[in-house]
């Protein structure tokens, strides 16, 4: 047998043990917001050491946490080293996720396994991934280990709320500075780029009167109509800048969040907006974001007696692809297309997600994992989220065979 034929059958052998480890994972929530993650971090680790890996608990001190408006964040990194030289190689999943929201036909938090497929909050997106990158892991080690290199696994818990208390608070505090990362994704692609991602509060002040005297008032509510109107109707000219990267198209607006007023009688004083602006890889972070507060500035200098202030909530940068990625990209790519059958594209995605960080860091990365050709597919983020089975399969394989050959061939 090749040295993949025996990683893939490594990994058929102990399937029905890494479903079992991902029901435990999904069986234990962690809704961000709150984000009480660490609880999470302590099954999985405790989870990891009865396979016989030891995962350090790095937690992220409390006043940080809250700062960001979570609970508890206790990152984890297993490290297995093969030998003296070669390239430590990261792989990273995150255990946060959105809330589950309404209209679940399957438990949110069951892990039920039905018609091939198992199905959970966080089965897809992204706790399949501390699965497939385990099982890859104990594959390679167990089938074909290599003599040089390592492998790591970055179980981070920070991803909804930007990464930076995740990935970002691993690397700024020197804990690790990988050679190259694979991270979490889907398996119908290799993605080698994604969308920068700004979050703006923009809070309009005017002043608050009685509904039968509107004169002695001024309205906040009227002021952030007008401001609407001039930022979807930027959209129009953000759908001309078009990104040169496959899977991505052009930027984007988008007000996701309104509060203001008091009552059905009173003119409203103060209304608060929140906005998000996608950015496509090939525009500025600092530029992007003038523009926009340009923008609202203009608009609110045409409402008398309007104040307007704006906070930023989160920058995240695009990712774009850095020298070394190509290698990794390919080896990943290859295997993918073997086992699946079919061509496996390498693409952007606009997502924006906290690979970004490790990029920032002068780390080559590409994202794959366990998952369908899109994120509508699995349901991510919606009522009954899933995950194919023999996609979690596969990935696994993909994921070991692409590690064998990037640390035994560097």
């Amino acid at each position: 047998m090749s040295a993949y034929d025996q990683i893939d059958a490594w990994v058929d052998a102990h399937f029905d043990e890494e479903l079992r480890f991902l029901q435990a994972l999904v069986r234990v929530p962690t809704d961000t917001p709150p984000g009480d993650n660490a609880p999470h971090a302590e099954r999985t680790a405790a989870l990891l050491a009865e396979m016989g890996l030891v995962a350090e608990r790095h937690p992220v001190p409390a006043a940080e946490v809250q700062a960001q408006g979570m609970q508890s964040i206790t990152n984890l990194v297993v490290r297995q080293r093969y030998g003296a030289g070669g390239p430590t190689i990261a792989l990273n999943a995150h255990g946060d996720v959105v809330p589950p929201g309404e209209g679940w036909q399957h438990d949110p938090y069951g892990g039920e396994i039905d018609g091939g497929h198992l199905y959970g909050r966080a089965s897809a997106v992204s706790k399949s991934d501390f699965a497939t990158y385990t099982f890859a892991l104990r594959a390679l080690a167990a089938a074909a280990p290599p003599t040089r290199g390592a492998v790591e696994l970055h179980f981070t818990y920070d991803e909804e709320f930007g990464g930076e208390l995740g990935p970002g608070w691993l690397l700024k505090h020197g804990l690790t500075k990988p050679d190259a990362l694979i991270a979490a994704g889907f398996s119908y692609q290799v993605v080698t780029a994604h969308n920068g991602c700004l979050q703006l509060e923009v809070t309009l002040h005017g002043l608050a009167s009685h509904a039968a005297y509107p004169e002695t008032g001024v309205d906040a509510l009227q002021a952030a109509n007008r401001l609407l109107t001039a930022l979807y109707a930027h959209n129009t000219e953000l759908r001309t800048r078009r990104s040169a990267v496959a899977g991505i198209t052009h930027p984007y607006l988008n007000v996701g969040r309104i509060e203001g007023g008091s009552n059905t009688n009173v003119v409203p004083g103060k209304v608060t907006l929140k906005l998000d602006r996608r950015m496509i890889p090939e525009e500025d972070a600092a530029a992007v974001e003038a523009e926009v507060r340009a923008l609202i500035d203009g608009t609110v200098a045409t409402c008398p007696g309007i104040r307007v202030e704006v906070r930023r909530l989160l920058l995240a940068q695009s990712l774009k692809p850095l020298p070394g990625h190509e290698r990794l990209a390919a080896t990943v790519q290859r295997h993918a297309q073997e086992l699946f059958g079919e061509p496996i594209p390498t693409c952007g995605t606009p997502l924006y997600t906290d690979v970004r960080l490790y990029g920032a860091a002068g780390v080559p990365a590409v994202i794959y994992g366990a998952g369908p050709r899109t994120v509508l597919e699995s349901n991510a983020k919606r009522a009954d989220e899933h995950l194919a089975l023999a996609d979690l399969r596969r990935a696994t394989k993909v994921v070991a065979r692409s590690l064998a050959d990037l640390l035994t061939n560097d």
